[in-house]
């Protein structure tokens, strides 16, 4: 209860906050509506294996997509990384944390690569699509067919435009590193991405929900990838069978 109400008193509060020094400390706009730990925590524990993974992946000069960006931890964090001659594309389909991840980007230094953010859904096809914003947070937003328990219910719909990942390589620079949080439509957004996986290669970043656990990781696999467990330590990551929550896809 005391959660709930938490939640409805801050959805529209927006607060500008410091990344993590490792990052170049620059401002992000976050709120409440994305997820209470971006009000609560310390920016250094949100999500410090994420950070950790942007660290360890994205390198100098880097093309980085963030697929399902919500308020852009892991986006400005790369443009960090990848230094000013890198590239950081930011896909959110939600209007609301869009705008949020424009102020962020406008706010940047120099010396962090150039974000574009670009208000669009992936999936396995260019169509117009429900797009399902979560009562609990919008961190769960989700495409219709898809989604969590995690929900709370849906507080709107909106109507979006959704591209395949294919599509979108053929009007952006390829990627060396894609991140993926699309809340559990990601084997169709890895349907709609085997053109690009096959020519590119890049390192993928994905969390997976357990029901397309299968599908993804056969998916993957059919591209030539290797996965492993990215909650574990750098040095300690196990090769996997099957996809986990937190799925690192490398080229073998």
């Amino acid at each position: 209860m005391l959660r709930s109400l938490v939640e409805r008193a801050t959805s529209r509060t927006v607060l500008r906050r410091r990344l993590p020094s490792a990052f170049g400390g620059g401002r992000i706009c976050v709120s409440g509506s994305a997820g209470l730990r971006y009000l609560f925590r310390s920016m250094e524990n949100v999500d410090a294996n994420l950070l950790s993974l942007a660290k360890e992946f994205v390198q100098k000069n880097s093309v980085v997509w963030d697929v399902g960006a919500n308020i852009g931890l892991f986006t400005f964090a790369a443009a960090h990384v990848a230094g000013s001659r890198g590239r950081v594309y930011s896909l959110e389909p939600d209007a609301w944390l869009v705008q949020l991840l424009r102020r962020s980007a406008a706010s940047q230094p120099r010396s962090s690569a150039p974000v574009e953010v670009i208000p669009v859904a992936a999936a396995g096809s260019c169509a117009l699509r429900t797009f399902n914003i979560a009562v609990r947070s919008r961190s769960a937003n989700f495409l219709a067919g898809y989604g969590s328990s995690q929900t709370g219910g849906i507080a709107e719909r909106q109507t979006v435009v959704s591209v395949s990942l294919d599509w979108l390589g053929e009007h952006l620079p390829p990627p060396d590193v894609v991140k993926i949080d699309v809340e559990g439509a990601e084997a169709e957004v890895f349907e709609g991405s085997l053109g690009l996986l096959a020519r590119k290669r890049p390192v993928i970043l994905c969390e997976v929900a357990s029901e397309g656990a299968r599908e993804v990781s056969a998916l993957l696999r059919g591209q030539g990838y290797r996965l492993y467990d990215g909650e574990a330590a750098s040095g300690k990551r196990r090769e996997l069978e099957t996809a986990t929550w937190t799925t690192i896809a490398v080229p073998a």
